[in-house]
């Protein structure tokens, strides 16, 4: 941990700038800080929202929405109701040796929040949410994890009747995510658009129901109007926070905390019209999405890292650690006593037409029955059909200091004209296009394959020869891939024995290159129950706040399950909001 102490200004500082009054400043607007800013201002207080990028959202936008929120009434009323023992047990598991008595104590605040957290947004807000009855907890096999219901992400939405003025406030739909821009939800919503690529009638007539209203959107209004996913999550929160009188600003970047010597009163932003002093009368919450884009913290931090270069982010580029370095000159400290100092992801770098490269996150098809990923010595190194997180992880183990840290995600031709491998959409999207700009890779062989890849081509051979001959029994003795429920459920029901199983026999044969990347920071400022910041001594930092990424992973560093980064970003906004506007006791 490390910690600073000299870099606030002073009241006398700021005198001569342009100032503006308030209750509460929020630094950042993706789900930590709009959860912050709802509660507080639902609670009577006035609430500014400052943030750097041309849009609100941030990384939770580009997320797929989730949130892993334990315990709720919306589980309950689905026959779910479990005993929030059930869920220490599990994390206590997951966390192991980092499960300490600190730890769970931010464990205990959040599992007692969670529920009131879904209950205020569900019912008093904009933001209507869904449960996740069938997203299991990635490691099924400890004791107390859970198989559904532990979850919730937010209901579509159809934003064509928000305010303009709004809606271009709002970050759009992560396009190397999307189909032409157009999100698809996991679950249902995903599933029968992919029976498309099956010759599914029911599959064709709900894609072009989806299809033909997006494209018309697109031509007429420019965006996607039918939003999914997190773009549906931070579009309901902006919603939210704007009925609610939320001043809501972009491309306002938080530069400086101010104290008047014994708390924090608000900051500098930086506006177009030059420098402005926002006195805060509560607090001010920081909530600006960690650390992902620091190079220089990454090059220090991030194993197999060491120029910082070697890493791909889905987080906005606007995600540098402004937070963080104004905790630290506030006297805050930076927790990275951390598993892993980030939300690990596996990525491929996609080309553009433009000469730039998209970022894909290899969420769901490594899961998908046909399909390995190998190293250049073309051997596996890890159940693909696991988290994304133990993706990578696996990588970075496997890989010598020195070596590239990168894989390549074989399939055949069965596989991609049934599912996307990475980036590349089945069947009736064309393959020729990925081929061309040079991101699959195919060949007639494996052997053919491996050369054209920089693998080994003998090694190759053996592991996918080897992997057929169990995928026919449905079986995986070296990695146990389809054991647990989490694998199963990523699989495909169609394909038997092992839904997460099926041989690679078909050519031409495929590969996309996977690189590591994350989702945000783990690593963080450290904060009390309450969500305030606190110092080397333990103690809170008078009106200093924090949420969201910046907020050190309650976590430690492990990935239990999907949507424990935003469960704990939208828990612990809404305490620290709660906290400023003075609410004690939860609703009963």
């Amino acid at each position: 941990m490390t910690q600073q102490t000299n870099g606030t200004l002073t009241l006398g500082d700021v005198a001569g700038l342009p100032h503006h009054d308030t209750d509460v400043l929020v630094a950042g607007g993706g789900a930590g800080g709009l959860a912050a800013a709802i509660t507080a201002a639902y609670h009577g207080l006035n609430v500014v929202v400052a943030d750097k990028a041309a849009a609100l959202g941030g990384a939770t936008s580009w997320s797929g929405g989730w949130a892993w929120t334990p315990g709720t009434s919306l589980a309950k009323a689905e026959g779910v109701d479990e005993d929030p023992e059930q869920f220490r047990t599990y994390l206590r598991g997951v966390l192991g040796d980092r499960y300490t008595e600190a730890a769970g104590e931010k464990i205990d605040a959040f599992l007692e929040a969670v529920p009131h957290m879904v209950d205020f947004f569900h019912h008093r807000t904009d933001l209507e949410f869904v449960t996740g009855a069938k997203i299991n907890d990635i490691y099924g096999d400890l004791p107390g994890a859970g198989t559904g219901n532990r979850s919730v992400g937010p209901a579509p939405v159809n934003v064509k009747n928000y305010p303009k003025a709004l809606l271009k406030k709002m970050r759009r739909q992560y396009y190397p995510t999307s189909f032409f821009g157009m999100g698809i939800m996991a679950g249902k919503d995903l599933a029968t658009m992919l029976s498309a690529s099956q010759f599914s009638p029911k599959g064709w007539v709900y894609a072009a129901g989806r299809v033909i209203p997006h494209a018309w959107d697109m031509v007429t209004r420019g965006r996607s109007l039918h939003l999914v996913n997190g773009t549906a999550l931070t579009a309901r929160l902006v919603k939210s926070a704007d009925d609610l009188g939320v001043e809501l600003l972009v491309r306002t970047p938080v530069q400086q905390l101010v104290s008047d010597g014994s708390r924090v009163v608000g900051a500098v932003v930086s506006t177009t019209e030059g420098s402005r002093f926002i006195r805060a009368r509560r607090g001010v919450v920081l909530a600006t999405g960690g650390f992902p884009n620091d190079v220089q913290r990454r090059r220090e931090l991030f194993p197999q890292t060491p120029t910082g270069a070697e890493h791909w982010s889905l987080a906005p580029r606007e995600s540098e650690g402004d937070g963080l370095d104004m905790a630290l000159a506030a006297g805050g400290v930076f927790d990275t006593e951390m598993r892993s100092p980030a939300a690990w992801c596996p990525v491929s770098l996609v080309p553009y037409p433009n000469g730039e490269k998209g970022v894909f996150p290899h969420i769901m098809d490594r899961a998908k029955p046909g399909s390995i990923g190998v190293r250049q010595n073309g051997r596996r190194f890890v159940n693909e059909a696991n988290g994304y997180y133990d993706y990578v992880d696996g990588l970075l183990s496997a890989t010598e200091d020195g070596e590239p840290v990168e894989s390549w995600q074989i399939a055949d031709s069965t596989f991609v004209r049934k599912y996307p491998l990475g980036f590349a959409k089945p069947i009736p999207m064309p393959l020729l296009p990925y081929i061309q700009a040079g991101y699959l890779i195919n060949a007639d062989t494996i052997e053919e394959l491996a050369e054209k890849c920089g693998i080994d081509p003998v090694a190759l051979t053996e592991t996918v020869r080897e992997f057929n001959e169990n995928a026919h029994r449905g079986e995986d003795p070296e990695f146990h891939r389809g054991a647990s429920p989490f694998n199963r459920y990523g699989g495909d029901p169609k394909v038997g024995p092992n839904p997460s199983l099926a041989p690679i026999q078909k050519g031409p044969f495929y590969a996309v290159h996977v690189r590591p990347g994350s989702f945000g920071t783990f690593a963080g400022i450290a904060a009390d129950t309450r969500s305030r910041v606190i110092n080397d001594s333990g103690e809170p930092i008078p009106g200093l706040y924090t949420a969201g990424n910046d907020h050190a992973s309650i976590m430690r560093g492990t990935y239990p399950s999907g949507g424990i980064n935003l469960g704990p970003a939208l828990t612990f906004g809404y305490v620290a909001g709660r906290d400023l506007a003075g609410v004690e006791e939860y609703e009963v």
